[in-house]
C-alpha cells in the first residue's frame, strides 16, 4: 500500500501528515483487530461470530463521558440493521454492532447507519464526535484493486479533510485492519496514517512498534477520555505525531 502507485491519493496524504511504519496488526483474521480497535481484547478469531460481547468496549466509555458517536457502514441495509452479512456489507468489519451496549438498547442501535449517510451529517454540522467508518467488502481493498479504494477515499474523505469542521480539531485515522501475507506481531504489518490539519507534524514518519490497542487508545484520548478498555489501558499512546 505504501509507496504503491495505485493508491495516490493515500499515499498523499502519508505524505502529508503521520505515517507509522512499524505498525502490526494483532491477529488473523479481520474480527479479532476489529475487536482490539474497540475493546482492546481480541474477543474471537471466528470471522463468522454472531454472539453478543459484553467485554468493556468503547461505546461503553464514550456513553459514560456523554460523547456521540455513529458508525457509519457501506451497504448496510438500513438503520440498526444487526444481522448476518448480505451483499457487500461484512458484519465482522463493524465490531460496534456486536456489543451488548449496542444490541439491547433501542436508542444505541440508530447508531449503526449505512455509509450514505456520512455526506449529509457532514454538510449538515451533524458528525457525531467519534465515527467508525467501514467501506464495502469493493472499497475496502479487500474484494477490489486498491485503485478502487484509493478512489473510494479521495472521493468520501477528501470532502471531509477539507471540511471547517475537520479543520477545527479533527483527527482521521486511516488504517487496514489485517495483513494480506504477514503474520508478524500475529497479524502482520499494515498501512496507518493519521490526518490533523490542526494538530499533526507534517510529514512524520514513526518508526516505533505500535498495534490496534495504541489506536484505540488515541481515539479516546483525542475525545479527551481518560479511562480505557482492555490491553489499551496499559498501551503507549501515540502522542509523537502530534504537535
Amino acid at each position: 500500500v505504501i509507496g504503491n502507485s495505485s493508491m495516490p491519493y493515500l499515499n498523499g496524504l502519508a505524505k502529508t501528515y503521520g505515517l507509522a511504519t512499524q505498525y502490526y496488526a494483532n491477529t488473523h483474521p479481520s474480527i479479532g483487530n476489529y475487536f482490539m480497535l474497540t475493546t482492546g481484547q481480541i474477543i474471537t478469531n471466528n470471522d463468522g461470530f454472531t454472539g453478543t460481547v459484553t467485554a468493556d468496549n468503547v461505546v461503553r466509555h464514550l456513553l459514560t463521558a456523554g460523547k456521540t458517536w455513529k458508525a457509519y457502514e457501506e451497504s448496510l441495509p438500513y438503520t440498526g440493521y444487526i444481522q448476518p452479512d448480505v451483499g457487500n456489507y461484512a458484519r465482522k468489519h463493524c465490531p460496534l454492532s456486536f456489543f451488548s451496549d449496542v444490541v439491547n438498547s433501542s436508542s444505541e442501535k440508530l447508531n449503526l447507519v449505512p455509509f450514505t449517510e456520512f455526506a449529509s451529517d457532514l454538510t449538515n454540522g451533524h458528525l457525531p464526535q467519534y465515527s467508525f467508518i467501514t467501506p464495502n467488502l469493493c472499497n475496502d481493498a479487500h474484494n477490489c484493486s486498491l485503485a478502487t479504494a484509493d478512489g473510494w477515499l479521495k472521493k468520501n474523505i477528501a470532502p471531509l479533510i477539507a471540511s471547517s469542521t475537520f479543520k477545527d480539531a479533527g483527527l482521521l485515522i486511516i488504517l487496514f485492519d489485517e495483513s494480506g501475507n504477514d503474520n508478524n506481531h500475529g497479524g502482520g504489518r499494515v498501512a496507518w496514517v493519521t490526518v490533523s490539519p490542526e494538530f499533526s507534524k507534517l510529514g512524520y514518519k514513526s518508526t516505533t512498534f505500535y498495534q490496534h490497542q495504541n489506536t484505540l487508545r488515541l481515539m479516546m484520548q483525542g475525545l479527551g477520555l481518560t479511562t480505557f478498555p482492555g490491553v489499551a489501558g496499559s498501551g503507549s499512546n501515540m502522542a509523537e505525531f502530534f504537535k
